[in-house]
């Protein structure tokens, strides 16, 4: 399984140089890794094939618990034969990631449709008409500036496809276009680190108690502007010049829109975008929920406006038109890497990895920046949730509520997944709208996303 992964790793790190799309590898290694698992479960566990359920239930292992838990948690609806449950319990396995895969695509979605809605009426102009700098170094320092707030305000994913929009809207150059991308991701990643509602890992660490909203906020901030100023301010010493503004694409008259259409739908756009965290507060469901509830609302307005125009210039104004036009590949992308992943954490692999790097160091502060850079190989959220399992909220000390264990994972999972393009989710997003290539990412960004990350990590440390 980790071969496979690796290989395809390797395949959609050298997309450009193979001419085989990122989205093909991912699928590949996302069905390849379960297809290995479900044929070799048994020695991947290390299940005597002969024992019985209650056997297996109580065979040692730390490698074993979630199938235990499995057994423990499903006993009537399992097969009597070891190979049946082993297969049972892989299918089990491979429908609870799906299920979190699924709330992810839907909300990458529904983000994407709000913003190419939102551009199809021209409603970005809002911005970039209110953005008259050309200067590079300028306008790099507003614009993640912005990212890192909204970030905050939103989340690190949607913050991405909104700035990506922006940044095609800016800049025509393809290159400044990654420049711009590449440090768009290191703030919208540090802005999501200290909010609650930020980012994924942040928010799993709230919602189960190791952290509180306002305690993380104050820990965590200061070390994650760092992270973000340390990248701008070596840019602001090297990056030179002017940007290019992109050409001007002429509209026919019916595809035009009034000043009225576009404010409007800039505005409920982003207010679609601002309400997810609220209704989630409110609601306690999903953030995809959100998205689509405001989707639903955005595609109604969008309906009624425009119902009395010609076919031709309504298609192009509503979620009809404008879904056509959302980059599917970079779904499907999101959704082999993502299987991927859940198949090692359910194997086992990310689990014992979590072990080995508490047994053969023990230090808390380095273990959180290892697990920081491991995030931009592997997605975050599987080993923030292996370095939960590992370890209980304790009355005192690092492992209490709001600890610096549990400060400083927040701060290292939420940022060092910015050292690589496919590191996060804000990055994928960003890689799949600007088609940002991930070696030349590498070769511009990973240094400076990289410098930042342990420039903040130095801070943390030295006030703790």
């Amino acid at each position: 399984m980790v071969v496979i992964f690796v290989l395809g790793y390797v395949a959609i790190a050298m997309e450009h140089t193979i001419k085989v799309d990122k989205a093909a590898s991912a699928l590949l290694i996302g069905v390849l890794t379960w297809t290995v698992f479900v044929f070799g479960t048994g020695d991947i566990l290390g299940v005597d094939t002969s024992l019985s359920v209650n056997g297996i239930i109580d065979q040692g292992g730390e490698i074993m618990k979630s199938l235990r838990h499995f057994l423990f948690e499903n006993p009537s609806d399992i097969p009597a034969e070891t190979p049946g449950i082993l297969n049972h319990y892989v299918t089990h396995e491979l429908r609870h990631h799906l299920i979190e895969i699924s709330e992810i695509l839907f909300f990458l979605l529904g983000a994407m449709t709000i913003v190419e809605l939102v551009d199809a009426h021209e409603g970005f102009s809002v911005v970039t008409n209110k953005i008259t700098t050309k200067n590079k170094v300028k306008l790099i320092w507003i614009l993640s500036v912005i990212a890192f707030f909204f970030s905050a305000a939103l989340d690190n994913l949607t913050t991405a496809i909104v700035m990506a929009a922006l940044i095609k809207k800016l800049i025509g150059d393809i290159k400044d276009q990654w420049i711009f991308g590449g440090i768009i991701v290191i703030a919208a990643n540090a802005g999501g680190a200290w909010s609650p509602i930020g980012d994924v890992t942040t928010i799993m660490l709230w919602i189960n108690g190791q952290v509180t909203a306002a305690n993380i906020i104050q820990a965590v901030i200061v070390p994650s502007i760092i992270c973000l100023l340390v990248p701008l301010i070596i840019l602001t010493f090297t990056m030179k010049g002017n940007i290019n503004p992109p050409e001007e694409i002429g509209k026919g008259e019916n595809h035009s829109t009034s000043n009225f259409e576009k404010n409007l739908v800039f505005g409920l756009g982003v207010a679609c975008l601002l309400f997810v965290p609220i209704f989630k507060t409110i609601t306690h469901l999903p953030p995809f929920m959100g998205i689509l509830l405001g989707l639903g609302f955005l595609w109604l307005i969008t309906e009624l406006l425009h119902k009395n125009k010609t076919r031709e210039a309504k298609v192009s104004h509503t979620v009809v038109g404008v879904i056509r036009r959302i980059d599917v590949p970079s779904v499907l992308f999101f959704l082999g890497i993502l299987a991927a992943v859940g198949s090692l954490q359910s194997a086992g692999h990310l689990g014992l990895l979590a072990s080995y790097l508490e047994e053969s160091i023990g230090n808390i502060y380095v273990v959180n920046i290892i697990i920081g850079v491991l995030s931009s190989i592997v997605d975050n959220v599987p080993l923030v949730a292996a370095a939960q399992g590992m370890y209980e909220i304790a009355p005192t000390g690092p492992y209490m509520v709001d600890g610096t264990f549990w400060e400083f994972l927040a701060y290292c999972a939420g940022t060092g997944g910015s050292c690589l393009v496919i590191g996060s989710a804000a990055g994928v997003a960003i890689m799949g709208i600007l088609r940002i290539d991930f070696f030349w990412y590498m070769k511009k960004i990973t240094f400076l996303a990289f410098i930042g990350y342990i420039s903040g990590a130095i801070y943390y440390i030295l006030v703790n």
